[in-house]
């Protein structure tokens, strides 16, 4: 092992006996994700016995012995394929284990094809520097949840691998045990004639249109919670819009927008789940005709985040207020109220 590779030694305990490798280490060593065991135990780095008698162990499904001293050599994270970029960031909390940011509209936050850089991820690379401890190997933040590009709002990322695991349980769990919680304000066409409700659907990829998703049956559950906020009303006096605040029960890809299209309540902006209801905008004032042109997205935002810290275990809350496009938008829809 080189000078700069980090050693850690455990004595397997005797409740562990029979036991898998790769389960053991990840209870005993919680600061490397479960993955990032995997990967070193296949590449060699992982050693059973004393010193001179040690023997390399590549199986992650080996059965340990209780007594036996496991090694592991952890080498340094490797640098990051993405670069830094010095994009501004609206950083609402900050610490040695998470950032929790503030995304605009129009920011992507993973580089992918079309998208090799300024992104979100560049952006902390260059922002947190020295403070990303290795995620995976990689020096690199750790994107537990997403936002579409169009979509605004909270999101938070982890900056070490144990935040990362920690985060990554909690978004699984989805608030069904634990403390999470996500909501998003929205503006989309009509009115639901209740006040509150939910949207219980599975969702998959769409049948022809892969780069969309839709209700399937085949799908997989998602469960999106609604509740009315305000009415805005069109030229005729009936509703042509409302604001809606919503909560996710699960995580699927474009769920609010593909939920909401589904009962007949597309959001405003939306070219991809709300195409058919375009006319709908010659009910608008010129105002806010004019404004909705203007705005240019799907209107979406993640105004709330509750989770808990992956090390202090503290809940932790944060809340922001309608995005500037989205305050203008519903201005501009509310003067048309009769």
């Amino acid at each position: 092992m080189s000078d700069a590779t980090r050693s850690v030694q455990i004595v397997v305990a005797a409740e562990d006996n029979g036991a898998r490798l790769d389960r053991v280490l990840a209870a005993r060593i919680p600061a490397l994700s479960r993955s990032r065991l995997k990967a070193l135990i296949l590449d060699g780095r992982v050693m059973i016995g004393e010193a001179a008698n040690s023997r390399a162990i590549r199986d992650p499904a080996y059965h340990v012995n209780a007594g036996e001293t496991i090694t592991i050599g952890v080498p340094p994270p490797v640098p990051a394929e993405p670069q830094g970029e010095n994009i501004p960031l609206d950083i609402v909390y900050e610490d040695d284990a998470i950032i929790v940011i503030n995304k605009p509209a129009g920011l992507v936050v993973h580089p992918a094809a079309g998208h090799s850089s300024g992104t979100l991820v560049n952006a902390l690379i260059a922002h947190c520097g020295a403070s990303l401890s290795g995620i995976g190997g990689v020096i690199r933040p750790g994107i537990v949840h997403r936002l579409d590009k169009d979509t605004s709002g909270l999101l938070v990322v982890a900056k070490t691998d144990r935040a990362h695991n920690s985060l990554t349980r909690q978004f699984a769990d989805h608030g069904r045990t634990g403390a999470l919680r996500r909501g998003y304000l929205a503006i989309v066409w009509g009115a639901p004639t209740m006040p509150s409700g939910a949207v219980d659907k599975p969702i998959g990829r769409h049948a022809t249109a892969r780069e969309k998703m839709a209700v399937r049956a085949q799908g997989r559950a998602a469960i999106t919670h609604w509740r009315r906020l305000e009415n805005f009303f069109g030229r005729d006096g009936k509703p042509i819009a409302s604001s809606l605040a919503l909560q996710l029960e699960t995580g699927r890809t474009h769920q609010i927008r593909v939920h909401m299209s589904h009962i007949g309540h597309p959001l405003l902006g939306d070219a991809t789940y709300g195409a058919g209801f375009k006319t709908k905008a010659s009910q608008l004032s010129e105002n806010a005709q004019a404004e909705l042109a203007r705005f240019g997205r799907q209107a979406l935002h993640a105004y709330l985040l509750i989770l808990e810290h992956p090390e202090t275990k503290e809940i932790l809350e944060f809340e922001t207020d309608w995005p500037d496009d989205m305050a203008r938008l519903r201005v501009a829809l509310k003067g048309q109220e009769r």
